[in-house]
């Protein structure tokens, strides 16, 4: 009987290819810079077991940036040269900023040890002085591929394929071997690709056209999640089976839910998918359906937990969280919207897990729900008592007039600031309904509970809370 081993790949470089700067066509190439590096991850695999004559269930896992396949031992000398040639395109097309990575071992032991075996000769050969080759060129047509082949074609390809003519390359539509990218097919490609379509529906709809759509600012933005702590419980998977079930049911859940949610009415011409990898995603669009997106993808991973994850022990990879970053201007680069967003989401897992940075704070998804209601409450005072628009700015201006006044010292230890000013301050800016006004007792009713809200029920002192922060910006951006 054949000795059989196991091959892991990966990508190194993938941030800096990301962002590394284009000439033209930015958010495009952009785009298909990221839609080549989810499905080479997919396509790569698949192609070297069909070329090797082996059948399709030695694929292991495979998307986010890696894959895992199980291969005879006589088939090792064909598969380093299978990637030897398509690590070479690869550093070609990217300028020498992606490089791929392989290890093999052999399946012996437990999965624990053949995991550490894989993992300790990856890292030999990521430190392995002169392993690298010295960055090369890109292309003269690189980013037109990316932009014009991924970056566009891509959206409506009904398949993708490879060819070992240019084994770094994706084809759409064609090639020696071609898989299926529509339909729910166990064979098709699972691969996230909605976007939002141009006014007259031919192409994508732009940064702008999308900002166009939102309710309120016009402005659009990215937001990114990530699951928590997913690499803890993968590496705690006791067996081959138990890590590639975990693999798959996480792939699936984005690539499946992203492109259904992504799809219903309320999204479809706000929101364009960049990606979605193996335990992260991000899209970007208008700012407002972002916000109900995040709402909407937290709810479904909660019952995604509830329904497939119950039997593994700890918290590990059961919540998920989020950024979402705004654009300072229509015309940003989208790569460095997305960054940002980046940057937030780490600041956000630093700080906690289970939450979302939203418009200046990280809050826990219950906090979130807070200040969704307040923000209601908020918008309420303006079509409901007739309060003018301009209180949502004057009460944004309390929050930082008092932040600034009082350090975070002073805050630990006193909890906040003396509250009646505040109180007063908030009555002046909301106003009184008139008197004799039948809704003079609703008014002053749905007031009260607002400044509840807002800064706390102590008598004595008042911390300004988050949510009542978010919830005053989300509000004041839904009335602009």
């Amino acid at each position: 009987m054949s000795v059989q081993i196991f091959l892991q790949g990966k990508l190194l470089g993938i941030e800096e290819f990301l962002f590394a700067p284009s000439e033209k066509d930015h958010d495009q190439v952009f785009t298909g810079r990221s839609h080549w590096i989810t499905l080479l991850m997919e396509i790569l695999p698949r192609a070297l077991l069909n070329e090797l004559g082996l059948s399709k269930i030695l694929l292991g896992s495979s998307g986010g940036g890696q894959f895992l396949v199980v291969l005879p031992e006589e088939s090792r000398g064909a598969a380093d040269n299978f990637l030897d040639g398509a690590a070479r395109e690869i550093a070609d097309l990217s300028a020498g900023l992606l490089k791929l990575l392989w290890s093999v071992t052999e399946n012996l032991g437990d999965w624990s040890d053949v995991r550490r075996r894989l993992t300790e000769q990856m890292e030999h050969r990521r430190g392995t002085p002169g392993f690298d080759a010295a960055p090369a060129a890109a292309d003269g047509d690189s980013e037109h591929y990316f932009a014009g082949q991924l970056g566009m074609k891509l959206r409506d390809a009904e398949s993708a394929g490879w060819s070992p003519e240019t084994p770094g390359r994706i084809h759409i539509g064609e090639g020696k071997h071609v898989w299926s990218l529509a339909g729910s097919s166990t064979e098709a490609l699972p691969f996230a690709r909605h976007a939002a379509p141009s006014d007259d529906g031919r192409e994508p709809a732009s940064t702008a056209a999308l900002a166009g759509r939102a309710s309120g600012l016009n402005t659009w933005g990215v937001l990114r999640g990530d699951v928590d702590n997913f690499g803890i419980r993968i590496r705690r998977a006791q067996t081959i089976e138990e890590h590639i079930q975990l693999s798959v049911m996480y792939k699936q859940f984005f690539a499946g839910e992203l492109e259904v949610l992504c799809s219903m009415p309320e999204f479809w011409r706000k929101v364009t998918v960049i990606f979605s990898g193996g335990d992260d995603f991000a899209v970007y669009g208008a700012w407002d359906a972002l916000i109900a997106l995040a709402r909407e993808i937290e709810r479904l991973f909660h019952r995604f937990v509830e329904a497939t994850l119950q039997e593994f022990a700890g918290p590990e990879g059961k919540t998920i969280s989020m950024a979402l970053a705004l654009a300072p201007a229509v015309d940003s680069s989208l790569g460095a919207v997305f960054e940002e967003a980046g940057e937030r989401l780490e600041i956000a897992k630093s700080a906690d897990k289970d939450c979302i940075w939203l418009l200046g704070r990280t809050l826990e998804w219950k906090q979130f729900s807070e200040a969704s209601d307040l923000k209601e409450s908020l918008m309420r005072m303006i079509s409901d008592y007739g309060v003018s628009s301009q209180y949502l700015r004057d009460l944004c201006g309390i929050y930082r007039e008092t932040q600034s006044k009082m350090s975070r010292r002073q805050a630990r230890r006193m909890g906040g600031e003396r509250p009646w000013r505040y109180h007063r301050r908030i009555r002046r800016i909301l106003g009184a309904a008139r008197d004799g006004a039948p809704e003079r007792g609703d008014f002053q009713k749905a007031r009260t509970a607002l400044i509840a809200d807002l800064i706390g029920r102590s008598a004595v002192t008042v911390k300004l809370r988050p949510a009542g922060r978010v919830a005053l910006e989300w509000a004041r951006l839904s009335a602009e």
